[in-house]
């Protein structure tokens, strides 16, 4: 009778144990909800804002003194006195900065980490500089995927990080494209952003971070005709169309999507304004003015004359001034750039 009693109440407790278990295990993937995980790899595409060595050592710039002075202390491939934005989009993803393409058969022990295809100088479509636009750039990932050095597995558990930062429009207006044809070049560029950005998706990353263009007229290279003091608004304006129509893209791609990739927006062009806005704010005292420039106005950051002898300056702090050069910004001003994101939701965004 006593075994009966025993028999009966192990047949009661067993459903009961089997929901409490269950129910355990579905508080564990409610908890792995809560608290998203991060990508296991970093592929970046685009330009100098994000290229952390790519563009060749025999080009004027990233390899040249005093690039690099702030971090690693020496040029290594970066465009600006030390880390860029890739660098920081890297550490919020607790990941190291990803290889640069052009290492990947010397440093193959950093694969794991994702890859960086972009070049300084580039575009979504061909510029003056004869490094590989963007399209060629996942033509590259593309031959990786087809070789198996990365597998679908890394692909589904990875970003993509996607920089447009103005060199398009830098070579269109070169090639004295005309103000009235800028906002249909806008669109042009735009567009082939979302193709690219599709290209990407379809070999299987699941997330695709693309950068929301900065605030071209705000530029040393723009504003050094008001003595580094004020913005152009006219640059702006057609930033802030770019932006629109990008916007708009990406929100078309999240619908038709359907949840099988996300397409994101980090918004630099906010973000830029609001560190140039309020300097004192992330301690920098100058927000306009470049902290490495040319003796004069045929030189730039990096010269040297046919005896090797510098032709440009430095200011005494980099971290208190926003930008390096005329173009890009210091490692403290993309600090404060990823600090005021980290305000934001776009990062957060980021987490699977």
């Amino acid at each position: 009778m006593m075994d009966s009693h025993k028999q009966l109440f192990s047949l009661l407790c067993l459903p009961l144990l089997l929901l409490l278990l269950l129910s355990g295990e579905m508080g564990l993937h409610a908890e792995g909800r809560l608290h998203r995980q991060h990508p296991k790899k970093l592929f970046v595409f685009g330009d100098s804002y994000v290229d952390t060595g790519n563009t060749r050592k025999d080009e004027i710039g990233s390899w040249k003194d005093p690039y690099g002075i702030t971090f690693p202390g020496k040029p290594a491939g970066r465009f600006s006195d030390g880390r860029v934005f890739t660098d920081f989009i890297a550490k919020y993803l607790g990941l190291k900065s990803p290889l640069p393409y052009k290492f990947r058969k010397v440093m193959q022990q950093h694969l794991k980490y994702g890859m960086n295809f972009a070049f300084g100088g580039t575009g979504v479509f061909d510029t003056s500089s004869s490094n590989p636009n963007m399209t060629i750039q996942i033509d590259f990932f593309k031959q990786l995927i087809k070789e198996k050095v990365y597998t679908t597995s890394d692909l589904s558990n990875s970003i993509a990080l996607v920089s447009v930062a103005g060199n398009d429009y830098n070579h269109y207006i070169a090639t004295n494209g005309s103000l009235e044809g800028f906002p249909s070049f806008i669109a042009s560029v735009v567009n082939q952003t979302v193709k690219n950005i599709i290209g990407i998706q379809r070999l299987g990353v699941k997330k695709i971070v693309v950068d929301g263009l900065q605030p071209l007229g705000c530029l040393p290279q723009i504003t050094a005709p008001s003595s580094f003091k004020q913005c152009n608004t006219t640059f702006n304006d057609l930033v802030v169309l770019h932006n629109n129509l990008l916007n708009e893209a990406v929100t078309k791609l999240n619908q038709q999507a359907k949840g099988h990739s996300t397409f994101i927006i980090i918004d630099l062009y906010d973000s830029f304004m609001s560190v140039l806005n309020h300097p004192s704010t992330n301690n920098i005292k100058d927000q306009f003015k470049p902290c490495c420039v040319g003796v004069s106005s045929e030189y730039g950051c990096g010269s040297v004359n046919e005896n090797n002898e510098k032709k440009y300056k430095v200011c005494d702090k980099p971290k208190s001034a926003f930008f390096w050069d005329i173009l890009h910004p210091t490692q403290a001003g993309w600090h404060a750039v990823y600090n005021n994101l980290q305000t934001t939701n776009a990062l957060h965004q980021l987490r699977y």
